[in-house]
């Protein structure tokens, strides 16, 4: 595909879809097909007006043939704004205040600013390449969407779910040079679910590290993958919680026999622990997954999994489970219980008074 033609109009992409990994992906690839030099312009939606976007892609390139302009992500709605046109009283109304008001406030609701640019497509100049990536699924009433139907080209990004996760896993391995066993794309798949970011890059230090034309099985997965071994210790955490001391102990002795360290089991436990500690604090003043990610720096996965763990617990066990925690590992450091005795202890002992 290639943006240059002898007759045609500006070039309009829309990325969007609930992939955030792959409309990114697709960003990457669409903005390095051709050499647009200095004439690469990005900004970020809700941070910019209209006429900010419109006098970019109306600007002639300097020294190309084509002017890259991508916005990213678009104005969120205001409360009370649904996902469809707003009402036409509403836009003359806008329309007349921002008549009288001038330049010095120029906001628009989320509907009117999409219409006002679906508008513009049309009028596009041939020398700008405009590429609007939305970081949600547009419905079929977005003027964008309808506009890029008739103006342009729509790529939508849908996060795989299911079996399409192993499908997905595959063809990144093949991508990056190497094979996959069918139980290793399972095993990632099943820990890791649909994060695409972070199977993509588990999948590239695996690559690495077994080689070009080389075949990743479940022994590296489970070597290497810090996401996969980091979830197995949370399955230990949550048969903990259930008190299922059985379970715990099964999991337990099978991280061990595929050469887990004890002290670096202890390690993540704690870690785990502390991570509960935390979010079950912040999830009692009312934060969501999003938000806690963002004040903690988890991991999504982390604060997904944390979230779904702290109800079991009550604040008393968890600290009570931590002064057990940094016993064990006090212990172990010191030698006055074998590694596999000390564990042992710990899961059977996890959190009682």
């Amino acid at each position: 595909m290639s943006f240059t033609s002898e007759k045609r109009t500006g070039m309009f992409y829309l990325l969007h879809g609930n992939d955030e990994f792959t409309c990114r992906e697709q960003l990457k690839k669409l903005s390095r097909q051709e050499n647009f030099g200095y004439n690469q312009d990005t900004y970020s939606g809700g941070e910019v007006d209209l006429m900010t976007i419109t006098a970019t892609c109306n600007t002639f390139p300097f020294l190309s043939d084509q002017r890259l302009v991508i916005l990213e992500g678009l104005p969120k709605r205001r409360r009370g704004e649904d996902n469809g046109e707003t009402k036409q009283t509403s836009e003359k109304s806008s329309k007349s205040k921002r008549a009288r008001k001038g330049s010095k406030n120029r906001t628009e609701t989320r509907a009117g600013f999409e219409k006002s640019l679906a508008e513009y497509i049309t009028q596009l100049p041939e020398t700008t390449v405009l590429i609007v990536l939305a970081d949600e699924e547009l419905t079929s009433s977005s003027p964008l969407l309808k506009a890029a139907e008739e103006h342009g080209k729509i790529i939508q990004c849908t996060l795989p779910k299911g079996a399409a996760v192993e499908n997905w896993i595959n063809k990144r391995a093949t991508s990056l040079g190497v094979k996959i066993t069918s139980d290793a794309a399972t095993i990632l798949a099943n820990f890791i679910g649909n994060q695409l970011r972070l199977l993509a890059n588990e999948l590239e230090k695996l690559a690495t590290y077994v080689g070009p034309g080389a075949t990743i099985t479940v022994e590296d997965v489970r070597l290497l993958s810090t996401q996969v071994q980091e979830a197995r210790i949370f399955d230990l955490t949550d048969a903990l919680a259930q008190r299922n001391r059985k379970q715990a102990l099964d999991i337990l002795h099978d991280l061990l026999a595929d050469g887990e360290p004890p002290l670096k089991l202890i390690s993540t436990i704690t870690s785990q622990v502390r991570s509960l500690l935390l979010v079950k604090e912040l999830a009692d003043d009312g934060l969501r997954v999003s938000q806690i990610v963002s004040a903690t720096g988890m991991a999504p996965f982390v604060a997904e999994k944390a979230l779904r763990q702290i109800g079991r617990f009550s604040p008393a066990q968890l600290e009570r489970a931590y002064r057990q925690l940094l016993s064990t590992d006090a212990a172990l450091k010191r030698s006055r219980l074998t590694p596999d005795m000390a564990l042992d202890l710990l899961v059977v002992n996890f959190g009682n008074t």
